[in-house]
């Protein structure tokens, strides 16, 4: 399988762990078992935005690109395929910190709503 083709899969395994990791918790609502992989990926994207580092998948799919012929990027994955549609100011040590933040109070929001959505079906 040609290098380009896999670091494209790559990509696109990293934006799909990211949107889990984003909105992961309302998988609960058809899985009761999906906080089992979605907390460990939570914490994760947590850590990595809080710590300031860089998912190993970053630094795959850059090595993939440079076998393939095409040019690798620096920064990280959201730095570089987010941060330009979302903000227009390079990735700060401080907008990543707020990053991982969101990350988690958006989670803490989805995941109050879910029990509350769960309680109620039991209710009814």
């Amino acid at each position: 399988m040609p290098s380009s083709l896999l670091a494209s899969l790559v990509l696109l395994l990293h934006a799909l762990f990211v949107l889990f990791a984003l909105f992961g918790a309302l998988t609960t609502l058809a899985w009761r078992w999906a906080p089992v992989l979605h907390l460990p990926a939570l914490a994760w994207g947590v850590f990595v935005e809080l710590s300031g580092g860089i998912c190993p998948l970053t630094p795959l799919e850059n090595s993939l690109r440079r076998a393939a012929g095409e040019a690798g990027y620096e920064g990280g994955f959201l730095e570089h395929y987010l941060l330009p549609i979302l903000y227009p100011a390079a990735l700060s040590p401080r907008l990543q910190t707020l990053l991982g933040v969101g990350l988690a109070a958006i989670n803490l929001l989805l995941y109050a709503w879910v029990i509350r959505r769960m309680r109620q079906r039991r209710a009814a």
